[in-house]
């Protein structure tokens, strides 16, 4: 099971090779994705703010609830291993919710645009970082 943050969606949007590539093996089934719940408000609150087109916004979120795994922030050990990372790797705080829900699921592999997650360097976890 794989990790896809908003970043990853951002570059899917953008044409991004890489992403382009991983999101047909999620929408074929050939690899499962976990999405966190707060992927969905990030990308929510880009197309509000016109950063994303709102169109577009909306067909990649239906996307999401229908082809990947969605993790709430409602387990109280994503919340504290959130301040932990937060506190320790100097994470922004959704950035923090978002790589605690993947690991307390025992995602090892996270496809993101955020260097701060290279920080994490726990054995068997990677981080991929999607350039332009």
């Amino acid at each position: 099971m794989i990790g896809l943050d908003t970043g990853f969606f951002i570059r899917l949007l953008q044409g991004n090779d890489l992403a382009k590539e991983v999101w047909e093996s999620v929408i074929h089934k050939k690899e499962e994705a976990v999405v966190s719940c707060l992927t969905l408000y990030e990308l929510e609150r880009l197309g509000l703010k016109a950063m994303i087109e709102k169109e577009a916004t909306q067909v990649v979120i239906e996307a999401i609830k229908e082809n990947c795994k969605l993790i709430w922030v409602d387990d109280h050990e994503v919340i504290l291993q959130g301040s932990r990372l937060s506190h320790g790797l100097g994470l922004p705080a959704l950035s923090a919710l978002i790589l605690a829900g993947f690991l307390v699921n025992n995602i090892k592999r996270v496809y993101t645009t955020d260097k701060n997650m290279l920080g994490y360097r726990k054995k068997g976890f990677e981080a991929i970082i999607l350039n332009r």
